[in-house]
């Protein structure tokens, strides 16, 4: 059959079978009014970013903003969460691919958060079959049968709270063009999961929910108000339906945690400590301050200066206001046929859980389902009630300080650290270009935050004139050839897959852009997403579908 699409919709991205049900003449037009009504307003944002940068290059100094001060100083509170939202002690994250959404709402966390956004290389049929997942979780007509053993899994009665998170305001979605625009992929993932959700979701006595990713500021966070209210008023559903949680993974959003929760306070249940992003914004925002160098990747730690500071304030405000603090990742995974190692890890996961349900944590993320009970045990014994709202306030706690909050932490830049960035980077990006947004590497899962701190880290030690612990001076021919390297040896891991080789030189390819550029590029995500989207066809204003 043969589905017309509204008028100024066009779709570039191939078309399946089952795709024409997400697809929907009805669908686009939702999304399209989406666009139509914010993107000028989305890209005046972005340009105000650059500006921010600008300012902060020439010497500006981050701070609270003197202009919000009756806020910070006012007394309100947000709207009380949903009764299946106040107790999130454990929550899982993890890519929209079938088998992760189900073994995800089965692993026993409190929520799922599926991620349209750093788990997801967002190829066209991640995204298109991973809203057709969710659209399934939700009328509880999804399963999974395990291609290795035959066993067919399905969703349990007692499953996890959805929620999900698009992608950030940055990225456009390339495959779906409103009046000769990409549309914003922020507004694609949410639109396409709020229009087709809604309904099932009302009658299971419950209501779409989001994670929304990298706002940088009070102003991107109205944007996401308007448009949870403009969806509420075209979908029928009343005010403060739709729900949203904040990651605060930039270090701007940190000067302003009291106006975000304020501009989203019909809408909003708590902030979370989304710690990897907000490594790489200090050192995106700090970029030209050579006195805010970073050590190694693995020495900055929730116990440096900084970002224990940072996991302080979050708690300490989102309490004040009703909101709930949810506490960040671990990077580690379990280690299989290694019994000693797993051990060690766990441990790891342990001791991370612990430090944040003792600082006040409503609750907290884990990568992997053998990693729930972990970390539920620990908040189980610490944390008696659905969250620490209720918690009093230390009153020897002083407030955070603009200087604490951007105190650089002392460490070592070492021969190992500048390998492994370079080997984690390059092997994460080319699962990337693959369709792989969260990936396994040397037992931590790497996703692309993670990645992004890496290249970012690389850049800085190479533009500040650094060198290593053992000496070696971290120059752009030096690095060039260390990616070159890294790349070889890791190309000999895989002689005889020719694609994947392939993907690994162009992970290097970017790579190098990366770090040898005079400009630091915003994202990755942005140079490898023109490499996935480079073949898209001539736009397709007819969708054509098989029955």
């Amino acid at each position: 059959m043969t589905l017309i699409a509204p008028s100024g919709v066009e779709v570039l991205g191939h078309l399946e079978p089952g795709y024409r049900d997400i697809l929907s003449h009805e669908a686009l037009g939702f999304l399209a009014g989406l666009h139509r009504r914010f993107e000028k307003r989305r890209q005046s944002l972005l340009r105000y970013r650059k500006e921010r940068q600008a300012e902060l290059d020439q010497g500006a100094l981050l701070m609270f903003p003197h202009e919000t001060v009756d806020i910070r100083s006012g007394e309100w509170k947000v709207r009380p969460a949903p009764a299946d939202l106040q107790d999130r002690r454990v929550e899982i994250t993890g890519p929209v691919d079938r088998k992760m959404v189900v073994n995800a709402l089965n692993s026993g966390a409190k929520c799922f958060m599926a991620d349209f956004e750093d788990a997801t290389a967002p190829l066209w049929s991640n995204l298109i079959e991973g809203q057709i997942n969710l659209r399934d979780a939700n009328l509880r007509d999804i399963d999974f049968t395990d291609p290795k053993n035959n066993k067919r899994y399905q969703v349990k009665d007692d499953a996890a709270v959805l929620i999900v998170r698009p992608r950030g305001w940055h990225l456009d979605e390339r495959h779906v063009h409103v009046n000769g625009q990409a549309i914003s992929g922020s507004l694609f993932d949410f639109g396409l999961y709020v229009f087709h959700n809604h309904a099932a979701l009302k009658e299971r006595g419950t209501a779409p929910y989001f994670y929304l990713p990298k706002l940088e500021s009070r102003l991107e966070a109205r944007l996401w108000s308007l448009v949870f209210q403009h969806a509420e008023d075209e979908l029928g559903l009343e005010r403060g339906t739709l729900r949203a949680t904040v990651l605060i993974e930039t270090l701007p959003a940190a000067f302003e945690l009291d106006e975000i929760l304020y501009e989203l306070k019909d809408h909003i249940v708590g902030l979370n400590c989304g710690r990897w992003d907000y490594i790489f914004s200090y050192i995106k925002r700090l970029k030209s301050r050579p006195d805010h160098v970073l050590p190694d990747r693995s020495a900055v730690t929730m116990s440096v200066p900084f970002m224990a500071a940072y996991s302080r304030r979050v708690v300490a405000v989102c309490h004040r206001r009703g909101a709930h603090a949810m506490g960040g990742m671990s990077a580690f995974i379990p280690v299989k046929n290694d019994p000693e190692a797993n051990a060690a890890a766990t441990e790891k996961v342990r001791e991370d859980k612990l430090r944040e349900v003792k600082n006040g944590h409503d609750g907290t993320w884990v990568a992997h389902p053998d990693l729930v009970p972990v970390a539920m045990e620990v908040f189980n014994q610490h944390m008696k009630g659905p969250n620490q709202l209720e918690r009093p306030a230390d009153p020897h706690e002083r407030p955070v300080t603009t200087q604490q909050l951007l105190e650089a932490p002392a460490g070592d830049i070492t021969d190992a650290g500048v390998n492994d960035n370079i080997d984690v980077a390059i092997r994460y990006i080319a699962a990337w270009l693959g369709g792989r947004g969260a990936v396994p590497i040397r037992n931590l899962m790497e996703d692309a935050a993670t990645a992004e701190i890496a290249r970012a880290q690389l850049w800085q030690w190479r533009t500040f004139g650094k060198s290593t612990a053992e000496g070696v001076e971290l120059t752009g021919p030096m690095l060039g050839n260390k990616i070159e390297d890294i790349c070889s040896s890791i190309q000999d891991e895989v002689p005889d897959q020719a694609e994947l080789c392939d993907r690994i030189r162009a992970a290097a390819d970017i790579l190098t852009e990366l770090v040898l550029s005079t400009e630091f590029a915003e994202f990755l995500t942005l140079p490898a997403y023109d490499r996935l989207t480079s073949e898209l066809k001539a736009p397709m204003k007819l969708m054509e579908f098989e029955d």
